[in-house]
């Protein structure tokens, strides 16, 4: 992945999961595929089991029907969770798309705090839900002041450090996840479920490639 990172515009696909309600069965989430920084060439949409644990299976679908082809050089996560306490497999998720898997979030989570809570609302599957959320080390990329932290799977912290400064154009927070976020608040993921939308128009001459 490192040498796809130095063209312009690699390649990879955004998921994030969007707003659900606590007793909800199932929690939108949304796969974009985007040639950095912008360009946006296909968007899908799925659903999880709020709670759940078949985030990592049903991640990995959307991501071989949104983005079937060549091209793609990474997976990018909103965190290892999805839908609540759903639990992403990463190793899991990286063997199943054939790509590098990292998971970004804004704070370093508070693990005894998780662990408490796993304890507590799923006992007889705690253990598992811990080991899959401890199963990579966390990595602060950025300054102090603006740091994020990223667990990956299929590459090495500092390949997934510079493959988050790629995605930055406003702020601090990855560009494609935003979107992927956008995506899946709006809705429509969380009453049709599996849905691909894709760019028809060719690029202009010029224009992002992978």
């Amino acid at each position: 992945m490192r040498r796809a990172l130095g063209k312009p515009h690699p390649r990879l696909v955004a998921v994030d999961d969007g707003a659900f309600a606590r007793d909800d069965r199932f929690a939108p989430v949304a796969a974009v595929v985007v040639s950095l920084p912008t360009y946006v060439e296909a968007i899908g949409t799925t659903t999880v089991r709020v709670d759940g644990r078949d985030g990592t299976r049903r991640i990995a679908a959307l991501v071989r029907r949104v983005a079937p082809h060549e091209g793609v050089r990474a997976l990018l996560l909103d965190g290892a969770v999805v839908g609540g306490f759903n639990v992403l497999d990463l190793d899991a998720l990286a063997r199943a798309v054939g790509v590098p898997v990292v998971a970004v979030t804004r704070e370093r989570p508070d693990f005894a705090r998780i662990r408490s809570a796993l304890a507590k609302w799923f006992p007889r599957t705690a253990a598992d839900r811990w080991r899959l959320l401890r199963q990579h080390r966390l990595a602060r990329t950025g300054p102090r002041a603006g740091a994020l932290w990223v667990a990956a799977a299929g590459c090495d912290a500092r390949t997934a450090a510079e493959l988050v400064r790629r995605t930055l154009v406003r702020g601090r927070w990855p560009e494609p996840l935003r979107l992927a976020h956008l995506v899946a608040s709006a809705g429509g993921a969380s009453r049709r479920s599996d849905r691909t939308l894709k760019g028809s128009h060719p690029r202009p001459a010029g224009g992002p490639v992978a």
